[in-house]
């Protein structure tokens, strides 16, 4: 995802989410959100395809999940 943040699906995201721990919701709207207790919050529109920055986004959110992990 780092070196690639083009042509990922949400459900991809979702996938790598539910892995890692961090929920996530997406009830009828055209957002998922992505939650973990010491990450916070982030919201990805689920559109096709999803723009690069929310990818970046998302990987900055594992980022943080992974350094709360590590303590």
């Amino acid at each position: 995802m780092r070196r690639n943040p083009r042509d990922w699906r949400i459900k991809d995201l979702k996938v790598i989410a539910r892995s890692l721990g961090i929920d996530h919701d997406q009830h009828g709207t055209s957002h998922v959100v992505f939650r973990h207790s010491a990450a916070g919050r982030l919201s990805v529109p689920a559109r096709r395809p999803i723009k690069p920055v929310y990818v970046r986004l998302l990987v900055d959110f594992v980022s943080r999940v992974g350094e709360t992990n590590e303590d």
